[in-house]
């Protein structure tokens, strides 16, 4: 299966909103929908974390550090998953990397860079 295309990312101030995308073209819509999606950034001088994940029947996980603020979503019909990120602080600064898992598997994107500046 091919890579996964992020896009959303830019330059705001603290307390605006992005979304973020991403699809999977080169994915059929069998072995995507099935698959669990997430998105994980990482911050200069900082490992890659998870930010939130959806699965195939829609259950999600957030981390701390976002939870009332980011809102992950999926739609089957076009093979993407969203990041609605909202009240975004210096701290949410980070490149934001697309992922699907299944059977083990990971497949990710190049990141789509999210810069949160006064």
């Amino acid at each position: 299966q091919g890579p996964l295309v992020e896009s959303g990312g830019g330059l705001v101030q603290p307390g605006r909103s992005l979304r973020l995308s991403c699809t999977a073209p080169r994915t059929i819509t069998s072995v995507f929908n099935p698959s669990t999606m997430a998105w994980y950034r990482q911050a200069p001088g900082k490992e890659r974390a998870l930010v939130a994940s959806i699965t195939s029947r829609g259950i999600t996980e957030y981390a701390d550090s976002v939870k009332g603020r980011f809102t992950i979503s999926r739609d089957a019909s076009r093979k993407a998953v969203y990041l609605q990120m909202n009240d975004l602080a210096p701290e949410d600064t980070a490149v934001y990397y697309c992922n699907r898992q299944l059977d083990g598997r990971n497949f990710w994107g190049q990141g789509t860079q999210v810069t949160v500046s006064s």
